[in-house]
Order: structure tokens, then C-alpha cells, then sequence
């Protein structure tokens, strides 16, 4: 049995050779099992691809890709699913706070059956920032994507070669790999793991990556919220018609004609009304552009450099 780490890289020149390290000491107790370790270096500006080349010099089974530019991590998850050889892909993070001595689990929970298995922790150690925003994604990907409930999602998992096949199919800009397995598979469980404090530096998402991530997900994967556009406009369009009439049988009913009013309540009106269609115009046009974007082959990621002599 094969175990292939593809760990996406970004600023992580202090933190990733304990992260390999603790991978190597955990393998070295589990027998029956290789191993390989694929680093994927999402154009990182410190010298993280320098760090990577001198791990894998120095260790057969480790090799390093250089992204030409920052396609984000579930671009840089692609580039690394496209060079796995393993039975069984484990992806985690770079920084540490994802223990890789816990990794047995998620291999076991998927030995045991399933499919994919994601960890879950019971308290995550990220700022309060980017757990509101793993909380926000939790609950729109449900809505959007048809994810269970009581299903966690994290960037820590283990899956079989097969869905790892299926989902480098997918040959589109904008990937979302939580959209990839849940279109690929409803065998997925979760694996109570620990979940670490950072010692070194911080988080590299920011409200602007969480919100094109999101993006990604939910015009790749979903129409939902063009649904969703669409029945706030008939709402909208509804209570219009409905004010109009009030309006009309208290203009004839109950105001004196000589007194003339409504314009602050008209005005409110066109404004709101026309900042909604702007927003269901704009989700339209986002939906086109990346269509657009697609068929014209913009690519998931391009690697710049390699430390695979095979490639």
C-alpha cells in the first residue's frame, strides 16, 4: 500500500520541514506501507521552493513543484493530484497546525471503506476571522452544494486513487476540490483529529481569497444562486405590484388630490430595486465570464519548475 502527501505551499519556508519530518517518523512506524510526499510550491515570495528543493535532495520519495504563479491552494492541490502514484492521497497543510502524526487515522478510516475521510476537529486553532469564515463556507456549501449537515469539511483528508482519478477530469479554471469529491462520491466520513496551534507566522487567507474561493465552488458547481436571483426578483416584482395598487386605491380613496407625495418612498423604490438588479446582473455576468474563461483553456496551474528528474 501506497500513502502519496500532497501538501500545497505558501510562505512556509519554517514550518514545512517538520511538517516532512513528522510525516517520515510516522511512516517509519507503520509497516506494509510506502510513501511519497509531493510539495507544491503556490509561488510562494520567501524562499519556500528553495527550502523544498533542498527536502527533496535529500529524500528520495519527496518531490517539488514550482507554480509560475499564485493559482491559489486548490490549484496547487490539482498540479499535486496530477503526479500521485499512491493507493491512497493524504492532502494537509503546510503550516503544522494539521498534525501529520494523525494521519493513520484518516488512512484507516478510508481502509475501513470509505471513500473520503476528512478530519474534524473539535476546536480549530485559527483566528477568529478564518473560523467566521469556515463557518460561513460550511453553511453556504450545504445550501449550494447539497453538503450533509452533520458532514465537516477541512483541507485535511485522505481519499482513494479512484476519486483522485475523477477529479483531475475536471480539466476547468477555477477549481473547488470540496465541490470535486462531493460530485464524485457521498462515501465520505469524518475523523476526530487534533488540531494545533500556529507557532510561526499567519494564516494567507484573506476575506478577498475566501470570497473568490467560495466563487469557485458555487458558479462551478451550482446553480442555485442564479435560482436564488431569480426568486428574489419575482418577490421584488410581487411586492411592486402589490404597493402599486396600494398606492393607486389610497391616492383615490384616502389622500386629498390636492396633496401630492410619494417621492422619497418612490425614489427608495427605483434605488433599491435597481441596486437588486445590478446584483442579479452582476451574478449572471459572473456565471458568463467564467464560462467564458473556460473555454478559452485558462489553466487550473502551470509549473514553472521541478525537482522530479522524470518530468
Amino acid at each position: 500500500m501506497k500513502i502519496s502527501y500532497v501538501i500545497p505551499c505558501y510562505r512556509s519556508s519554517k514550518t514545512l520541514p517538520s511538517v516532512v519530518e513528522e510525516i517520515k517518523t510516522k511512516m517509519s512506524g507503520m509497516s506494509g506501507y510506502d510513501y511519497e510526499i509531493i510539495l507544491v510550491n503556490d509561488c510562494s515570495p520567501d524562499d519556500t521552493y528553495e527550502v523544498i528543493k533542498k527536502i527533496a535532495s535529500e529524500n528520495d520519495n519527496v518531490k517539488g513543484y514550482s507554480l509560475a504563479k499564485n493559482f491559489g491552494q486548490h490549484g496547487a492541490l490539482m498540479a499535486g493530484f496530477h503526479h500521485v502514484s499512491g493507493d491512497i492521497i493524504v492532502c494537509l497543510d503546510d503550516d503544522g497546525q494539521t498534525p501529520a502524526n494523525e494521519a493513520d487515522r484518516l488512512i484507516g478510516a478510508v481502509e475501513n471503506g470509505a471513500d473520503v475521510a476528512y478530519a474534524r476537529y473539535g476546536h480549530k486553532k485559527h483566528s477568529f476571522f478564518r473560523n467566521f469564515g469556515s463557518r460561513v463556507n460550511d453553511r453556504m456549501t450545504c445550501i449550494m452544494l447539497g453538503k450533509p449537515k452533520d458532514l465537516h469539511i477541512s483541507s485535511y483528508f485522505a481519499a482513494k486513487r479512484f476519486v483522485i482519478d475523477e477529479i483531475v477530469k475536471y480539466t476547468y479554471a477555477f477549481p473547488y476540490v470540496m465541490g470535486l469529491v462531493l460530485r464524485t462520491t457521498k462515501n465520505i466520513v469524518n475523523v476526530d483529529i487534533d488540531h494545533r496551534d500556529r507557532t510561526v507566522g499567519e494564516s494567507g487567507y484573506t476575506m478577498g481569497k475566501l470570497l473568490s474561493l467560495w466563487f469557485n465552488g458555487f458558479t462551478a458547481f451550482s446553480i442555485k444562486p442564479l435560482r436564488i436571483a431569480v426568486g428574489t426578483g419575482s418577490v421584488f416584482a410581487g411586492v411592486g405590484f402589490v404597493y402599486g395598487i396600494y398606492t393607486i386605491i389610497k391616492k383615490i380613496f384616502i389622500q386629498p388630490p390636492e396633496l401630492v407625495t410619494g417621492f422619497s418612498a418612490l425614489m427608495s423604490a427605483v434605488v433599491f430595486t435597481g441596486g437588486m438588479l445590478m446584483i442579479m446582473l452582476g451574478l449572471v455576468g459572473e456565471y458568463l465570464g467564467r464560462i467564458y474563461i473556460s473555454i478559452n483553456n485558462s489553466p487550473q496551474f502551470v509549473i514553472s519548475e521541478s525537482t522530479d528528474e522524470n518530468d
